[in-house]
C-alpha cells in the first residue's frame, strides 16, 4: 500500500471534490468531512482552499510546461514531437484526472501572482504547440491546413480527455496512446 502524507491526502481529496462540484461549491468543511476529520485540523496542514488550488494547478501546469519545453527543444521530427505531446496529455490524464479537471475548469479562481504565472505558462505552452505545427507545415511533414484549426482540434481533444477516459471501460493506456495518436495525426479516412 502506498503511504502518502496528510497534506497530499488533503490535496487529492480536494481535487476530487473540485472535479465533482467545482471549486466554488466546495468548502474546507466539505474537504474535512470527506476525510472524516475536523475542519480545524485541516489548517494544521493547509492554510486555505486557495492554497490547495494553487498546489494542484501550478504543479500540473509546470509539468506540462517543462515537458513541452523539452519536446520543442528536442532534435526529433514534428510528428515525433506531436506524438510526445499526445503521450504527455494521456499520461497526466490517466495519472491524475482530478488535477487536470481543476487545471481546465478552476484556473480562473487563482489569484494575483499565481494567476499571472499560470496564464503565462498556458500561453507559452500554446505558443510552443503553435511553433511545432508551423515547423511541421514548413518542413512538409504535416498538411498545410489552417494552423489554428489544427491547434484547436488537437488541444481541445487532449485537454478534455479526463471527461471521457474514466467512463470508458476496457481501454488501456497503451491502447489509448496508439489509437488517439493515430486519429489525431492521421485522421479516420482510409
Amino acid at each position: 500500500m502506498k503511504i502518502i502524507d496528510r497534506k497530499t491526502e488533503i490535496i487529492n481529496c480536494a481535487a476530487k471534490l473540485f472535479k465533482e462540484k467545482g471549486y466554488s461549491a466546495v468548502t474546507m468543511r466539505d474537504i474535512a468531512q470527506a476525510l472524516d476529520i475536523k475542519a480545524a485540523s485541516l489548517y494544521n496542514h493547509i492554510k486555505s482552499k486557495q492554497e490547495i488550488l494553487v498546489l494542484i494547478i501550478i504543479e500540473i501546469a509546470e509539468e506540462f510546461t517543462l515537458t513541452m519545453n523539452s519536446i520543442v527543444n528536442s532534435e526529433i521530427s514534428t510528428i515525433q514531437k506531436l506524438e510526445k505531446v499526445i503521450q504527455l496529455h494521456i499520461e497526466i490524464t490517466i495519472r491524475n484526472p482530478e488535477a487536470l479537471a481543476c487545471l481546465n475548469n478552476d484556473w480562473m479562481h487563482l489569484t494575483d501572482n499565481e494567476l499571472i504565472y499560470f496564464i503565462k505558462m498556458r500561453e507559452d505552452y500554446e505558443e510552443n504547440f503553435r511553433n511545432i505545427i508551423k515547423s511541421g507545415i514548413a518542413a512538409n511533414e504535416i498538411k498545410n491546413l489552417n494552423q489554428e484549426v489544427i491547434i484547436f482540434s488537437m488541444l481541445s481533444t487532449l485537454r478534455t480527455l479526463y471527461l471521457w477516459y474514466g467512463k470508458k471501460k476496457g481501454f488501456t493506456e497503451t491502447s489509448l496512446k496508439n489509437n488517439l495518436k493515430e486519429v489525431l495525426l492521421n485522421g479516420i479516412v482510409n
